[in-house]
């Protein structure tokens, strides 16, 4: 599955859970995930990537970063991994 199927499939099921997403760009600083969710209280992070696809080192670099700051960054590829992400998302809080 490409990619930008996975974002649309991931776009949608955020919604239909109630969560809020935007799109995430950050001129100046590469390697920024793709999209932000804010979900009852709870920011995270996520990059969607193409089964099979692996980080690059500035996303990486920046997955670092975020998490040392007590970031929740989510690397999902399939759709089955972003609705274990919808099913974490919904049993907090």
């Amino acid at each position: 599955m490409r990619e930008r199927e996975i974002e649309a499939y991931f776009v949608k099921r955020v919604r239909e859970a109630g969560g809020l997403q935007r799109k995430f760009v950050s001129p100046g600083h590469r390697g920024v995930p793709d999209r932000i969710v804010l979900f009852k209280g709870t920011v995270y992070f996520v990059e969607l990537k193409a089964l099979g696809k692996s980080l690059r080192s500035d996303q990486v670099r920046e997955r670092a970063r975020i998490e040392e700051h007590g970031g929740n960054f989510w690397v999902l590829s399939f759709t089955e991994a972003v609705d274990a992400f919808i099913s974490y998302m919904l049993t907090r809080k």
